[in-house]
């Protein structure tokens, strides 16, 4: 099949990498290898390491490397256990990290995946289909008020009082099994003036349901506490985001490593003995450019921050 998949913000990431052709590369998000493959072709004597949870992900990754998959180490395993992971290889430090948070395409396209209320596939939205927790576990098991609070939190979702508890009343009667039931249970459940929007009614809910069933967020919270350590001086750490809980994340997290004393602002001198441990590459997210969007417009919500470690 004829390599067409369009990764996002993909010279931007490589320019923020300031890739060195003898340097050690972390992917944490390999996806389709969009990314990872164009950082293995500018690489000579260096390595890079391609982690992903999805098996899929990793069984298709030879393919789409090709010549460069000399230079690659693949890795099954979640990017919030990155410690562990680089320890097990022996990878003490690296020169660049890329982090992409986005559901990757195959998994979206895959109908039989269960990520998408377009088509109708059994409930399941895993990234890793060895995990035991499944979107039908959690739209069958979880309490209303849990599910409200996911919908809310992880969705935006205005409605999602009246869609869980129509989820609850549905599931009385019946589980709820597939992706095209769920949707339309959340499109009754909405008021006329909300399904008349452009975009799809269950958009919102079925993100919600994909980030709480994937501990998306969690994942994030764990790389941040663990991923500075393990990047080398003059390395530089490029995270895109597409939801803005995640990028609230980030950028909190690095603007805590950038910012150094935490002393207030009354005191005469340090005391805290903090020092910055990053600079930021750009004040601000970079985002796509209209041509990108034109060609891929699932970049609109995608933003990069990068971070140089001092």
């Amino acid at each position: 099949m004829e390599y067409t998949h369009k990764p996002v913000l993909l010279n931007e990431c490589l320019d923020g990498l300031n890739i060195r052709p003898d340097g050690i590369y972390v992917d944490g998000t390999l996806g389709r290898a969009g990314h990872s493959r164009e950082i293995a072709g500018r690489l000579t004597t260096g390595r890079l390491i391609a982690i992903d949870r999805d098996q899929a992900a990793l069984d298709a990754a030879p393919a789409r490397f090709g010549a460069w998959m000399d230079k690659v180490t693949l890795v099954r395993g979640n990017f919030g256990d990155l410690p562990a992971l680089l320890s097990g290889l022996g990878v003490s430090g690296a020169d660049g990290m890329l982090f992409d948070f986005g559901v990757s395409s195959p998994q979206l396209d895959d109908g039989s995946r269960g990520f998408s209320y377009l088509q109708d596939a059994p409930l399941d939205m895993r990234m890793d289909q060895s995990a035991p927790l499944t979107a039908r576990e959690v739209v069958n098991g979880w309490s209303q008020e849990e599910l409200k609070r996911i919908l809310w939190q992880y969705g935006e979702e205005r409605y999602s009082g009246p869609i869980a508890a129509a989820i609850l009343r549905r599931r009385e009667e019946a589980p709820i099994e597939t992706t095209g039931e769920l949707a339309e249970l959340i499109r009754a459940a909405m008021p006329a003036k909300a399904r008349r929007e452009k975009q799809h009614p269950a958009k919102r809910s079925f993100q919600a349901i994909r980030i709480a069933v994937n501990d998306e967020l969690g994942e994030v919270e764990r790389l941040l506490g663990g991923v500075l350590p393990l990047l080398k001086p003059g390395g530089r750490l490029a995270i895109i985001s597409f939801h803005s809980l995640e990028d609230r994340l980030v950028k909190t997290a690095f603007g805590e490593w950038a910012r150094g004393c935490t002393c207030p602002p009354d005191f005469p001198v340090c005391v805290c003995g903090k020092t910055p441990k990053v600079k930021l590459v750009g004040k601000r997210p970079i985002t796509a450019s209209e041509e990108e969007l034109n060609e891929n417009p699932r970049a609109r919500s995608a933003k990069l921050r990068i971070a140089e470690k001092r």
